[in-house]
């Protein structure tokens, strides 16, 4: 299965986000080293900063770029050089009739006239069917059948799809699986979990962003989604780096400036830290007892805390660890050392106070 970051072209469909050229130039070298397979760079038609990032890149993943089933869109992709033009169109009857005003005949035809026109110039060329989630099977059976391209993208635009309305449209398609792509917005918290679903049925590819980045409430998180994909039984071989997951979208996060809550999943802050007595004295023996997965697998830390929550049980492990017999006098000592710290001491930390517990 193969992933399409969307990042830098999604991160800039929401108000007041822009990214420099420099900044989109080093993110999808960034991406690129990750082992990500696409990358989409923007709407070359509406920019013309998609050409001077290409001009710029060398890289192995493939650059992509959207454009409208109309030749001047196509034709704009072409002159910025990207390596995958992903025309794109309404196949839902709600879009279709109130985007383009024509029947569903007329769509076929500008959709295949337009990708005929697309292969005429070498590139690889996808197809993404906007609103296809709520597209009628039938049609959207019809849709697939009749477009000529190396992936057919259903996107859930509005964000209005669950894992078993997901699970029901894909395995009502009479096509192979293989052939298909997804693209989720995050709109009812179910990016992540309607893309393992799609996973689960045998897409070729999942549409992600770092962070989940993306208009409105965002897209697929890349990082939710490797972690998450990875621990499913019957897991699907991913070429990214999993090693080096975490620290190098923490490092694209900071080079596009952009701010994550301290409890935003796998990239927050506070996602690895613990503080509770119960939780750290359990973990100081095994940190399982209190974690989905070790964060080091992916490139990440986990930080014990100890403070005013520090519990006994947590204090006796200190002591233990600092080659200090854990009588009673030096359980309370070492707890009212730590009560009395302005701020929480790391692992470290906490072990070398309590050396010092006489």
């Amino acid at each position: 299965m193969e992933l399409l970051d969307l990042t830098l072209r999604e991160g800039e469909q929401r108000s007041g986000y822009s990214y420099s050229t420099k900044q989109k130039i080093t993110v999808a070298e960034n991406l690129s080293e990750l082992g990500i397979e696409y990358i989409q760079l923007g709407f070359p038609i509406a920019d013309s900063q998609t050409k001077e990032v290409c001009d710029a890149l060398d890289i192995t993943a493939k650059t992509t770029g959207i454009a409208r089933a109309i030749q001047r869109d196509i034709d704009a992709a072409i002159d910025a050089g990207v390596d995958v033009i992903d025309l794109f169109a309404p196949t839902s009857d709600l879009q279709r009739s109130h985007i383009l005003g024509v029947e569903k005949e007329e769509l076929l035809s500008r959709i295949e006239t337009s990708l005929d026109y697309a292969h005429e110039t070498g590139c690889e060329v996808h197809f993404s069917a906007m609103d296809g989630f709520r597209t009628e099977t039938d049609f959207l059976n019809e849709v697939i059948e009749r477009v000529n391209a190396d992936y057919i993208t259903i996107a859930d635009t509005v964000g209005s799809q669950t894992p078993t309305m997901v699970e029901k449209t894909l395995t009502g398609l009479t096509t192979d699986l293989s052939q298909i792509g997804i693209h989720f917005h995050n709109d009812l918290g179910l990016a992540t979990a309607n893309a393992l679903a799609a996973s689960n049925c045998g897409v070729g590819k999942i549409d992600v962003s770092v962070a989940g980045v993306g208009e409105r409430a965002g897209n697929t998180a890349l990082e939710e989604f490797v972690i998450a994909q990875s621990r499913e039984a019957n897991s699907t071989e991913l070429s990214v780096d999993k090693g080096q997951l975490i620290p190098a979208l923490e490092s694209i996060l900071d080079i596009l400036d952009e701010d994550i809550a301290p409890q935003k999943p796998i990239l927050g802050k506070g996602v690895f830290e613990h503080e509770s007595g119960l939780h750290t004295a359990a973990m100081l023996d095994t940190p399982a007892t209190f974690e989905p997965f070790d964060p080091a697998d992916f490139g990440g830390q986990r930080h014990l805390l100890f403070g005013s929550s520090t519990g006994r049980g947590a204090a006796k492990k200190l002591l233990e660890r600092a080659n200090r017999d854990p009588i009673d006098d030096r359980i309370e000592i070492l707890l009212s050392e730590l009560d009395s710290q302005n701020e929480d001491l790391h692992l470290e930390e906490a072990v070398a106070l309590a050396k010092d517990i006489r």
